[in-house]
């Protein structure tokens, strides 16, 4: 007879009965979001799309077709990137649902830890869903733990308002929840002043401008300040610092905790010059000449964002002609020496206090209620460009709009930004039409930005198992 030993385990059903538990079932949260940012789904949906970023193409490896057809808009529902993207969310929003539905009745010594707790599950739920609805728009909305298969089956999509009331529902309850700031090997979770941030971003989405402003404002007076050197934000040296509001945690030390963006954002044929191991680096989320152009001349940012790497199998890539024969690459996640292959130290920022002062500035230009430039102007001049002054109100919108997409680039917030100004259409027209002039490989069909593409499409695995409708134009 087999003595099998522990006779007894945690299951389900006898786990979260106490504060270590519930601490583990956050950080389990937190660890998951970290997935999101290392597989090379996310991003492609919210950077690679837009004009900052294309991909490197290579005719001897095709497998990652399915992700350079969003590049190019030439995607179907059954697009596995869009698909893994859908899941990973869903399945971090469950981690969410299970500590919230759980936590309210465990007795904890410290009744701020256990607040904290629940405000920790309630902003990151507000994230996905917040991913989830500007990608997507209608979704399924749970907020209760699926707890058996049966249940796992959603009885349709909640509308754009449902899915944004309960957003702005759980951002509201982070705020009460949270703390300004943590010590020790704390720093790194989710504050106060996260949460206002995000809560900022939706009204800016939402177009209520006043909110906006009234929250960012309070981020204000939360200790953030720009640090002197832009490039010091995306170094490991720098983690947590003071501009910091909130980025997802990584440490080279650990294999299951390091990050990966060098690896999948480096130029194919540069790993062992770049990184000092053999092999290819993924040739994705590479920076067009739109985004390198961008910078205004002695804009320190540029080069902190943006490097060139410089070899003679370039020439084997059509993507180097617009560079001379270089191949530019995203300087901000590239911080030598790796001890190993694949593991890198950089966190990701999520949102940055720069950020912050940028969309105050555009929101207080939204309501001329309050003097937007020495927001902008702080963020100019530690790039070392010369403050602006005198802009009307649209031509201030196109400046702080500008100032946005070269301060944040290579940060997931691009086709973000495109969609809430009502630009995705128009700016991504013309990135078409420039990139077809440079890129023989491109199709006609590509950069076909109709209306509908706005939306990706709901994926097919989940038409068919909820029988919910497709977006239309999908």
């Amino acid at each position: 007879m087999l003595d099998v030993e522990p006779h007894t385990f945690s299951s389900d059903a006898s786990y979260y009965q106490n504060e270590g538990q519930f601490l583990r079932a956050v950080n389990g949260a937190y660890g998951s979001l970290q997935e999101l940012y290392t597989v090379d789904h996310f991003w492609p949906m919210t950077e690679m799309v837009a004009d900052n970023t294309n991909y490197q193409f290579d005719a001897s490896d095709r497998g990652a077709q399915q992700r350079e057809e969003i590049d190019e808009f030439l995607i179907t529902s059954t697009n596995n990137y869009v698909n893994n993207t859908w899941n990973m969310l869903y399945r971090n929003i469950q981690q969410t649902n299970v500590i919230l539905g759980r936590i309210e009745p465990v007795e904890f010594s410290d009744e701020a830890k256990k607040a904290q707790y629940k405000g920790e599950a309630q902003f990151l739920r507000a994230l996905q869903y917040f991913h989830l609805v500007r990608l997507f728009g209608p979704v399924p909305l749970i907020i209760d733990e699926v707890e058996d298969p049966e249940s796992a089956f959603s009885e349709g999509r909640a509308s754009v308002e449902e899915v944004y009331n309960q957003i702005l529902a759980d951002v509201s309850g982070a705020i009460e929840n949270l703390p300004v700031s943590y010590t020790g090997s704390n720093i790194g979770r989710a504050t106060k002043g996260a949460a206002l941030t995000l809560l900022g971003e939706i009204q800016m989405t939402l177009h209520n401008f006043d909110e906006a402003a009234t929250a960012f404002q309070q981020v204000l007076d939360m200790g953030y300040s720009l640090l002197p050197n832009y490039a010091d934000n995306f170094n490991p040296a720098f983690k947590n610092n003071a501009e910091s509001v909130f980025a997802i945690q990584f440490d080279a030390g650990l294999q299951t905790e390091a990050s990966n963006f060098i690896f999948m954002f480096g130029p194919r044929n540069a790993k062992n010059q770049l990184i000092g191991f053999p092999g290819n680096l993924g040739g994705s989320n590479i920076p067009t000449p739109s985004i390198y152009r961008a910078y205004e001349e002695g804009d320190v940012r540029r080069d902190a964002s943006i490097a060139l790497f410089s070899d003679p199998s370039n020439a084997n890539f059509e993507e180097s002609r617009a560079f001379g024969g270089d191949i530019p690459f995203i300087r901000k996640y590239y911080h030598p020496p790796f001890l190993e292959d694949g593991r890198a130290d950089e966190n990701w920022p999520v949102y940055r206090y720069a950020h912050v002062l940028l969309m105050l500035a555009e929101a207080l230009n939204e309501t001329g209620a309050g003097d937007p430039y020495p927001y902008i102007n702080a963020v100019r001049e530690r790039a070392g460009l010369d403050p602006l002054a005198g802009l009307g109100q649209d031509a201030f919108r196109e400046a702080v709009a500008h100032e946005q997409r070269v301060e944040l680039a290579f940060e997931n917030h691009r086709w973000y930004q495109l969609l809430r100004t009502g630009k995705a259409i128009e700016v991504m027209t013309q990135h078409g039409i420039e990139e077809k002039e440079r890129l023989t490989r491109l199709s006609n069909a590509a950069y076909n930005i109709q209306p509908h593409k706005l939306l990706f499409p709901i994926p097919e695995r989940e038409i068919r198992l909820n029988g919910f409708e497709q977006n239309p134009g999908w």
